[in-house]
């Protein structure tokens, strides 16, 4: 009398994800190469964000080279990153950048007005807070989005995916703080700002891909 054959047992109940497994002689795991990632990219990124035009390009660089990263399981270099670097040096890019410290110099002649007898002064601060926080999330967007996008689709973007936007006004603030209370880890921010909008954004891609 044949017995019938035992179910075959799914190998994804016991098998633990690849993202858990070591390679042979690996001492750390992925989480560590992570780390080296972003703080590698974050590293680049401070030293090419010194011109100030080229710092959006930068940002789009570090996230382009976290999202290939994630994609293909392969570590981050120096040279991919200068790749990326290269090919975001547009016009557009280097416009955005002069608009920077435009914008540093009208928020600062706003706060000098706002310490005199003006009406509403008391409204002036948190009101450019709120300003730089918005600008800084779709400067964000921005950057990790693939390919060229406009400041329409940008805007759509964030207000799509509120959730999203809130997390990067968080990872900003955070920023902030960190950077106000011990300056010296200043050059290690931009990594982690580069991987929260990456992040986000891959979050939301199958969402829009849904609708």
């Amino acid at each position: 009398m044949n017995r019938p054959a035992p179910a075959p047992v799914r190998a994804s109940a016991y098998t633990p994800a690849p993202s858990d497994r070591r390679e042979p002689g690996e001492v750390f795991g992925p989480a560590f190469s992570l780390f080296a990632d972003v703080l590698l990219v974050s590293l680049l990124t401070s030293l090419c964000c010194l011109p100030v035009l080229t710092a959006p390009a930068a940002f789009a660089a570090a996230s382009q080279t976290l999202r290939e990263t994630a994609a293909g399981g392969r570590t981050a270099s120096a040279r991919a990153y200068l790749a990326r670097l290269r090919a975001r040096l547009v016009p557009r890019s280097l416009l955005l950048g002069l608009l920077l410290p435009a914008f540093a110099l009208a928020v600062r002649a706003d706060l000098a007005l706002a310490g005199g007898d003006l009406p509403g002064r008391v409204l002036v601060g948190p009101a450019l807070v709120v300003l730089a926080l918005g600008a800084g999330v779709l400067l964000l967007r921005a950057s990790a989005a693939p390919g060229t996008v406009t400041a329409r689709t940008t805007w759509h973007r964030a207000a799509a995916d509120p959730h999203g936007s809130l997390l990067l006004v968080a990872a900003l603030v955070l920023a902030a703080l960190i950077a106000w209370g011990m300056p010296l880890l200043l050059p290690l921010l931009p990594g982690p700002l580069a991987f929260a909008a990456t992040t986000v954004d891959l979050r939301a891609a199958p969402q829009d891909r849904e609708s």
